[in-house]
């Protein structure tokens, strides 16, 4: 059965949806010898090919990785420094779902399905993300509610959030928004600024005993949930 091409190309590892787009709009795409455009439908019987090579349908794969610090989240960087990918010797493409900023630490999950990435970092599915954060002093109770209600930021106020104390000078924060560095701008408005970020949950998974750097395929189960979420 046809399907577009951007969620044809998604699963052949290229990236999310919105990357394949890119990808098309670059005229980096062809479709049976011809220059492809968006919206072209196509299936595993066409010639689809990116930069000149073929691509095909690659198996699904989900890797949850403990990103260490001073890492990036991408797929390469310009300017060299180690990237998430380059933890996990995959046999696939893989490609993260979503950012952590370089110096936040934790649970990152990377993949060659560009539908379950797509679903995962899309606003409307509220994907819970807990992080853990060192500041300074230990906030009171009315910021932590502050914290709990919303606050104000500059693209907005946010979304009611799960905030506890974790230990002395730790915040737990759970949120289902995915704004750029949306929890060290929330403490900062309230007068804690982060002094380390830990992403300790995602959409229901947690790290268990990995050590910053490792990393697990998840199994069937886990994946079918992701889907679910």
């Amino acid at each position: 059965m046809p399907v577009r091409l951007n969620r044809y190309l998604a699963s052949t590892g290229v990236g999310s949806r919105r990357a394949a787009d890119e990808v098309i709009r670059a005229g980096r795409v062809t479709v049976n010898g011809a220059a492809a455009e968006l919206g072209t439908l196509v299936s595993e019987a066409d010639d689809v090919r990116v930069d000149g090579r073929p691509v095909q349908v690659q198996a699904a794969m989900v890797v949850l990785l403990h990103k260490p610090a001073g890492v990036v989240t991408t797929v390469r960087d310009p300017q060299g420094r180690p990237t998430v990918v380059d933890f996990v010797p995959a046999p696939v493409r893989l490609f993260p779902v979503g950012r952590l900023d370089r110096d936040t630490t934790g649970l990152l999950l990377l993949t060659n399905d560009g539908a379950l990435a797509d679903r995962l970092m899309h606003p409307r599915h509220g994907v819970r993300k807990t992080y853990v954060a060192r500041v300074a002093a230990d906030p009171g109770e009315p910021v932590l509610e502050r914290l709990r209600r919303g606050v104000e930021l500059d693209d907005g106020p946010t979304a009611p959030a799960g905030v506890r104390l974790a230990g002395p000078g730790r915040v737990e924060i759970t949120i289902h928004e995915g704004r750029n560095r949306q929890v060290r701008r929330m403490l900062a408005a309230v007068g804690h600024p982060v002094r380390a970020l830990h992403r300790s949950a995602y959409a229901g998974l947690e790290l268990g005993d990995l050590g910053p750097g490792e990393w697990r395929e998840l199994t069937d189960a886990e994946v079918e949930a992701l889907r679910d979420a």
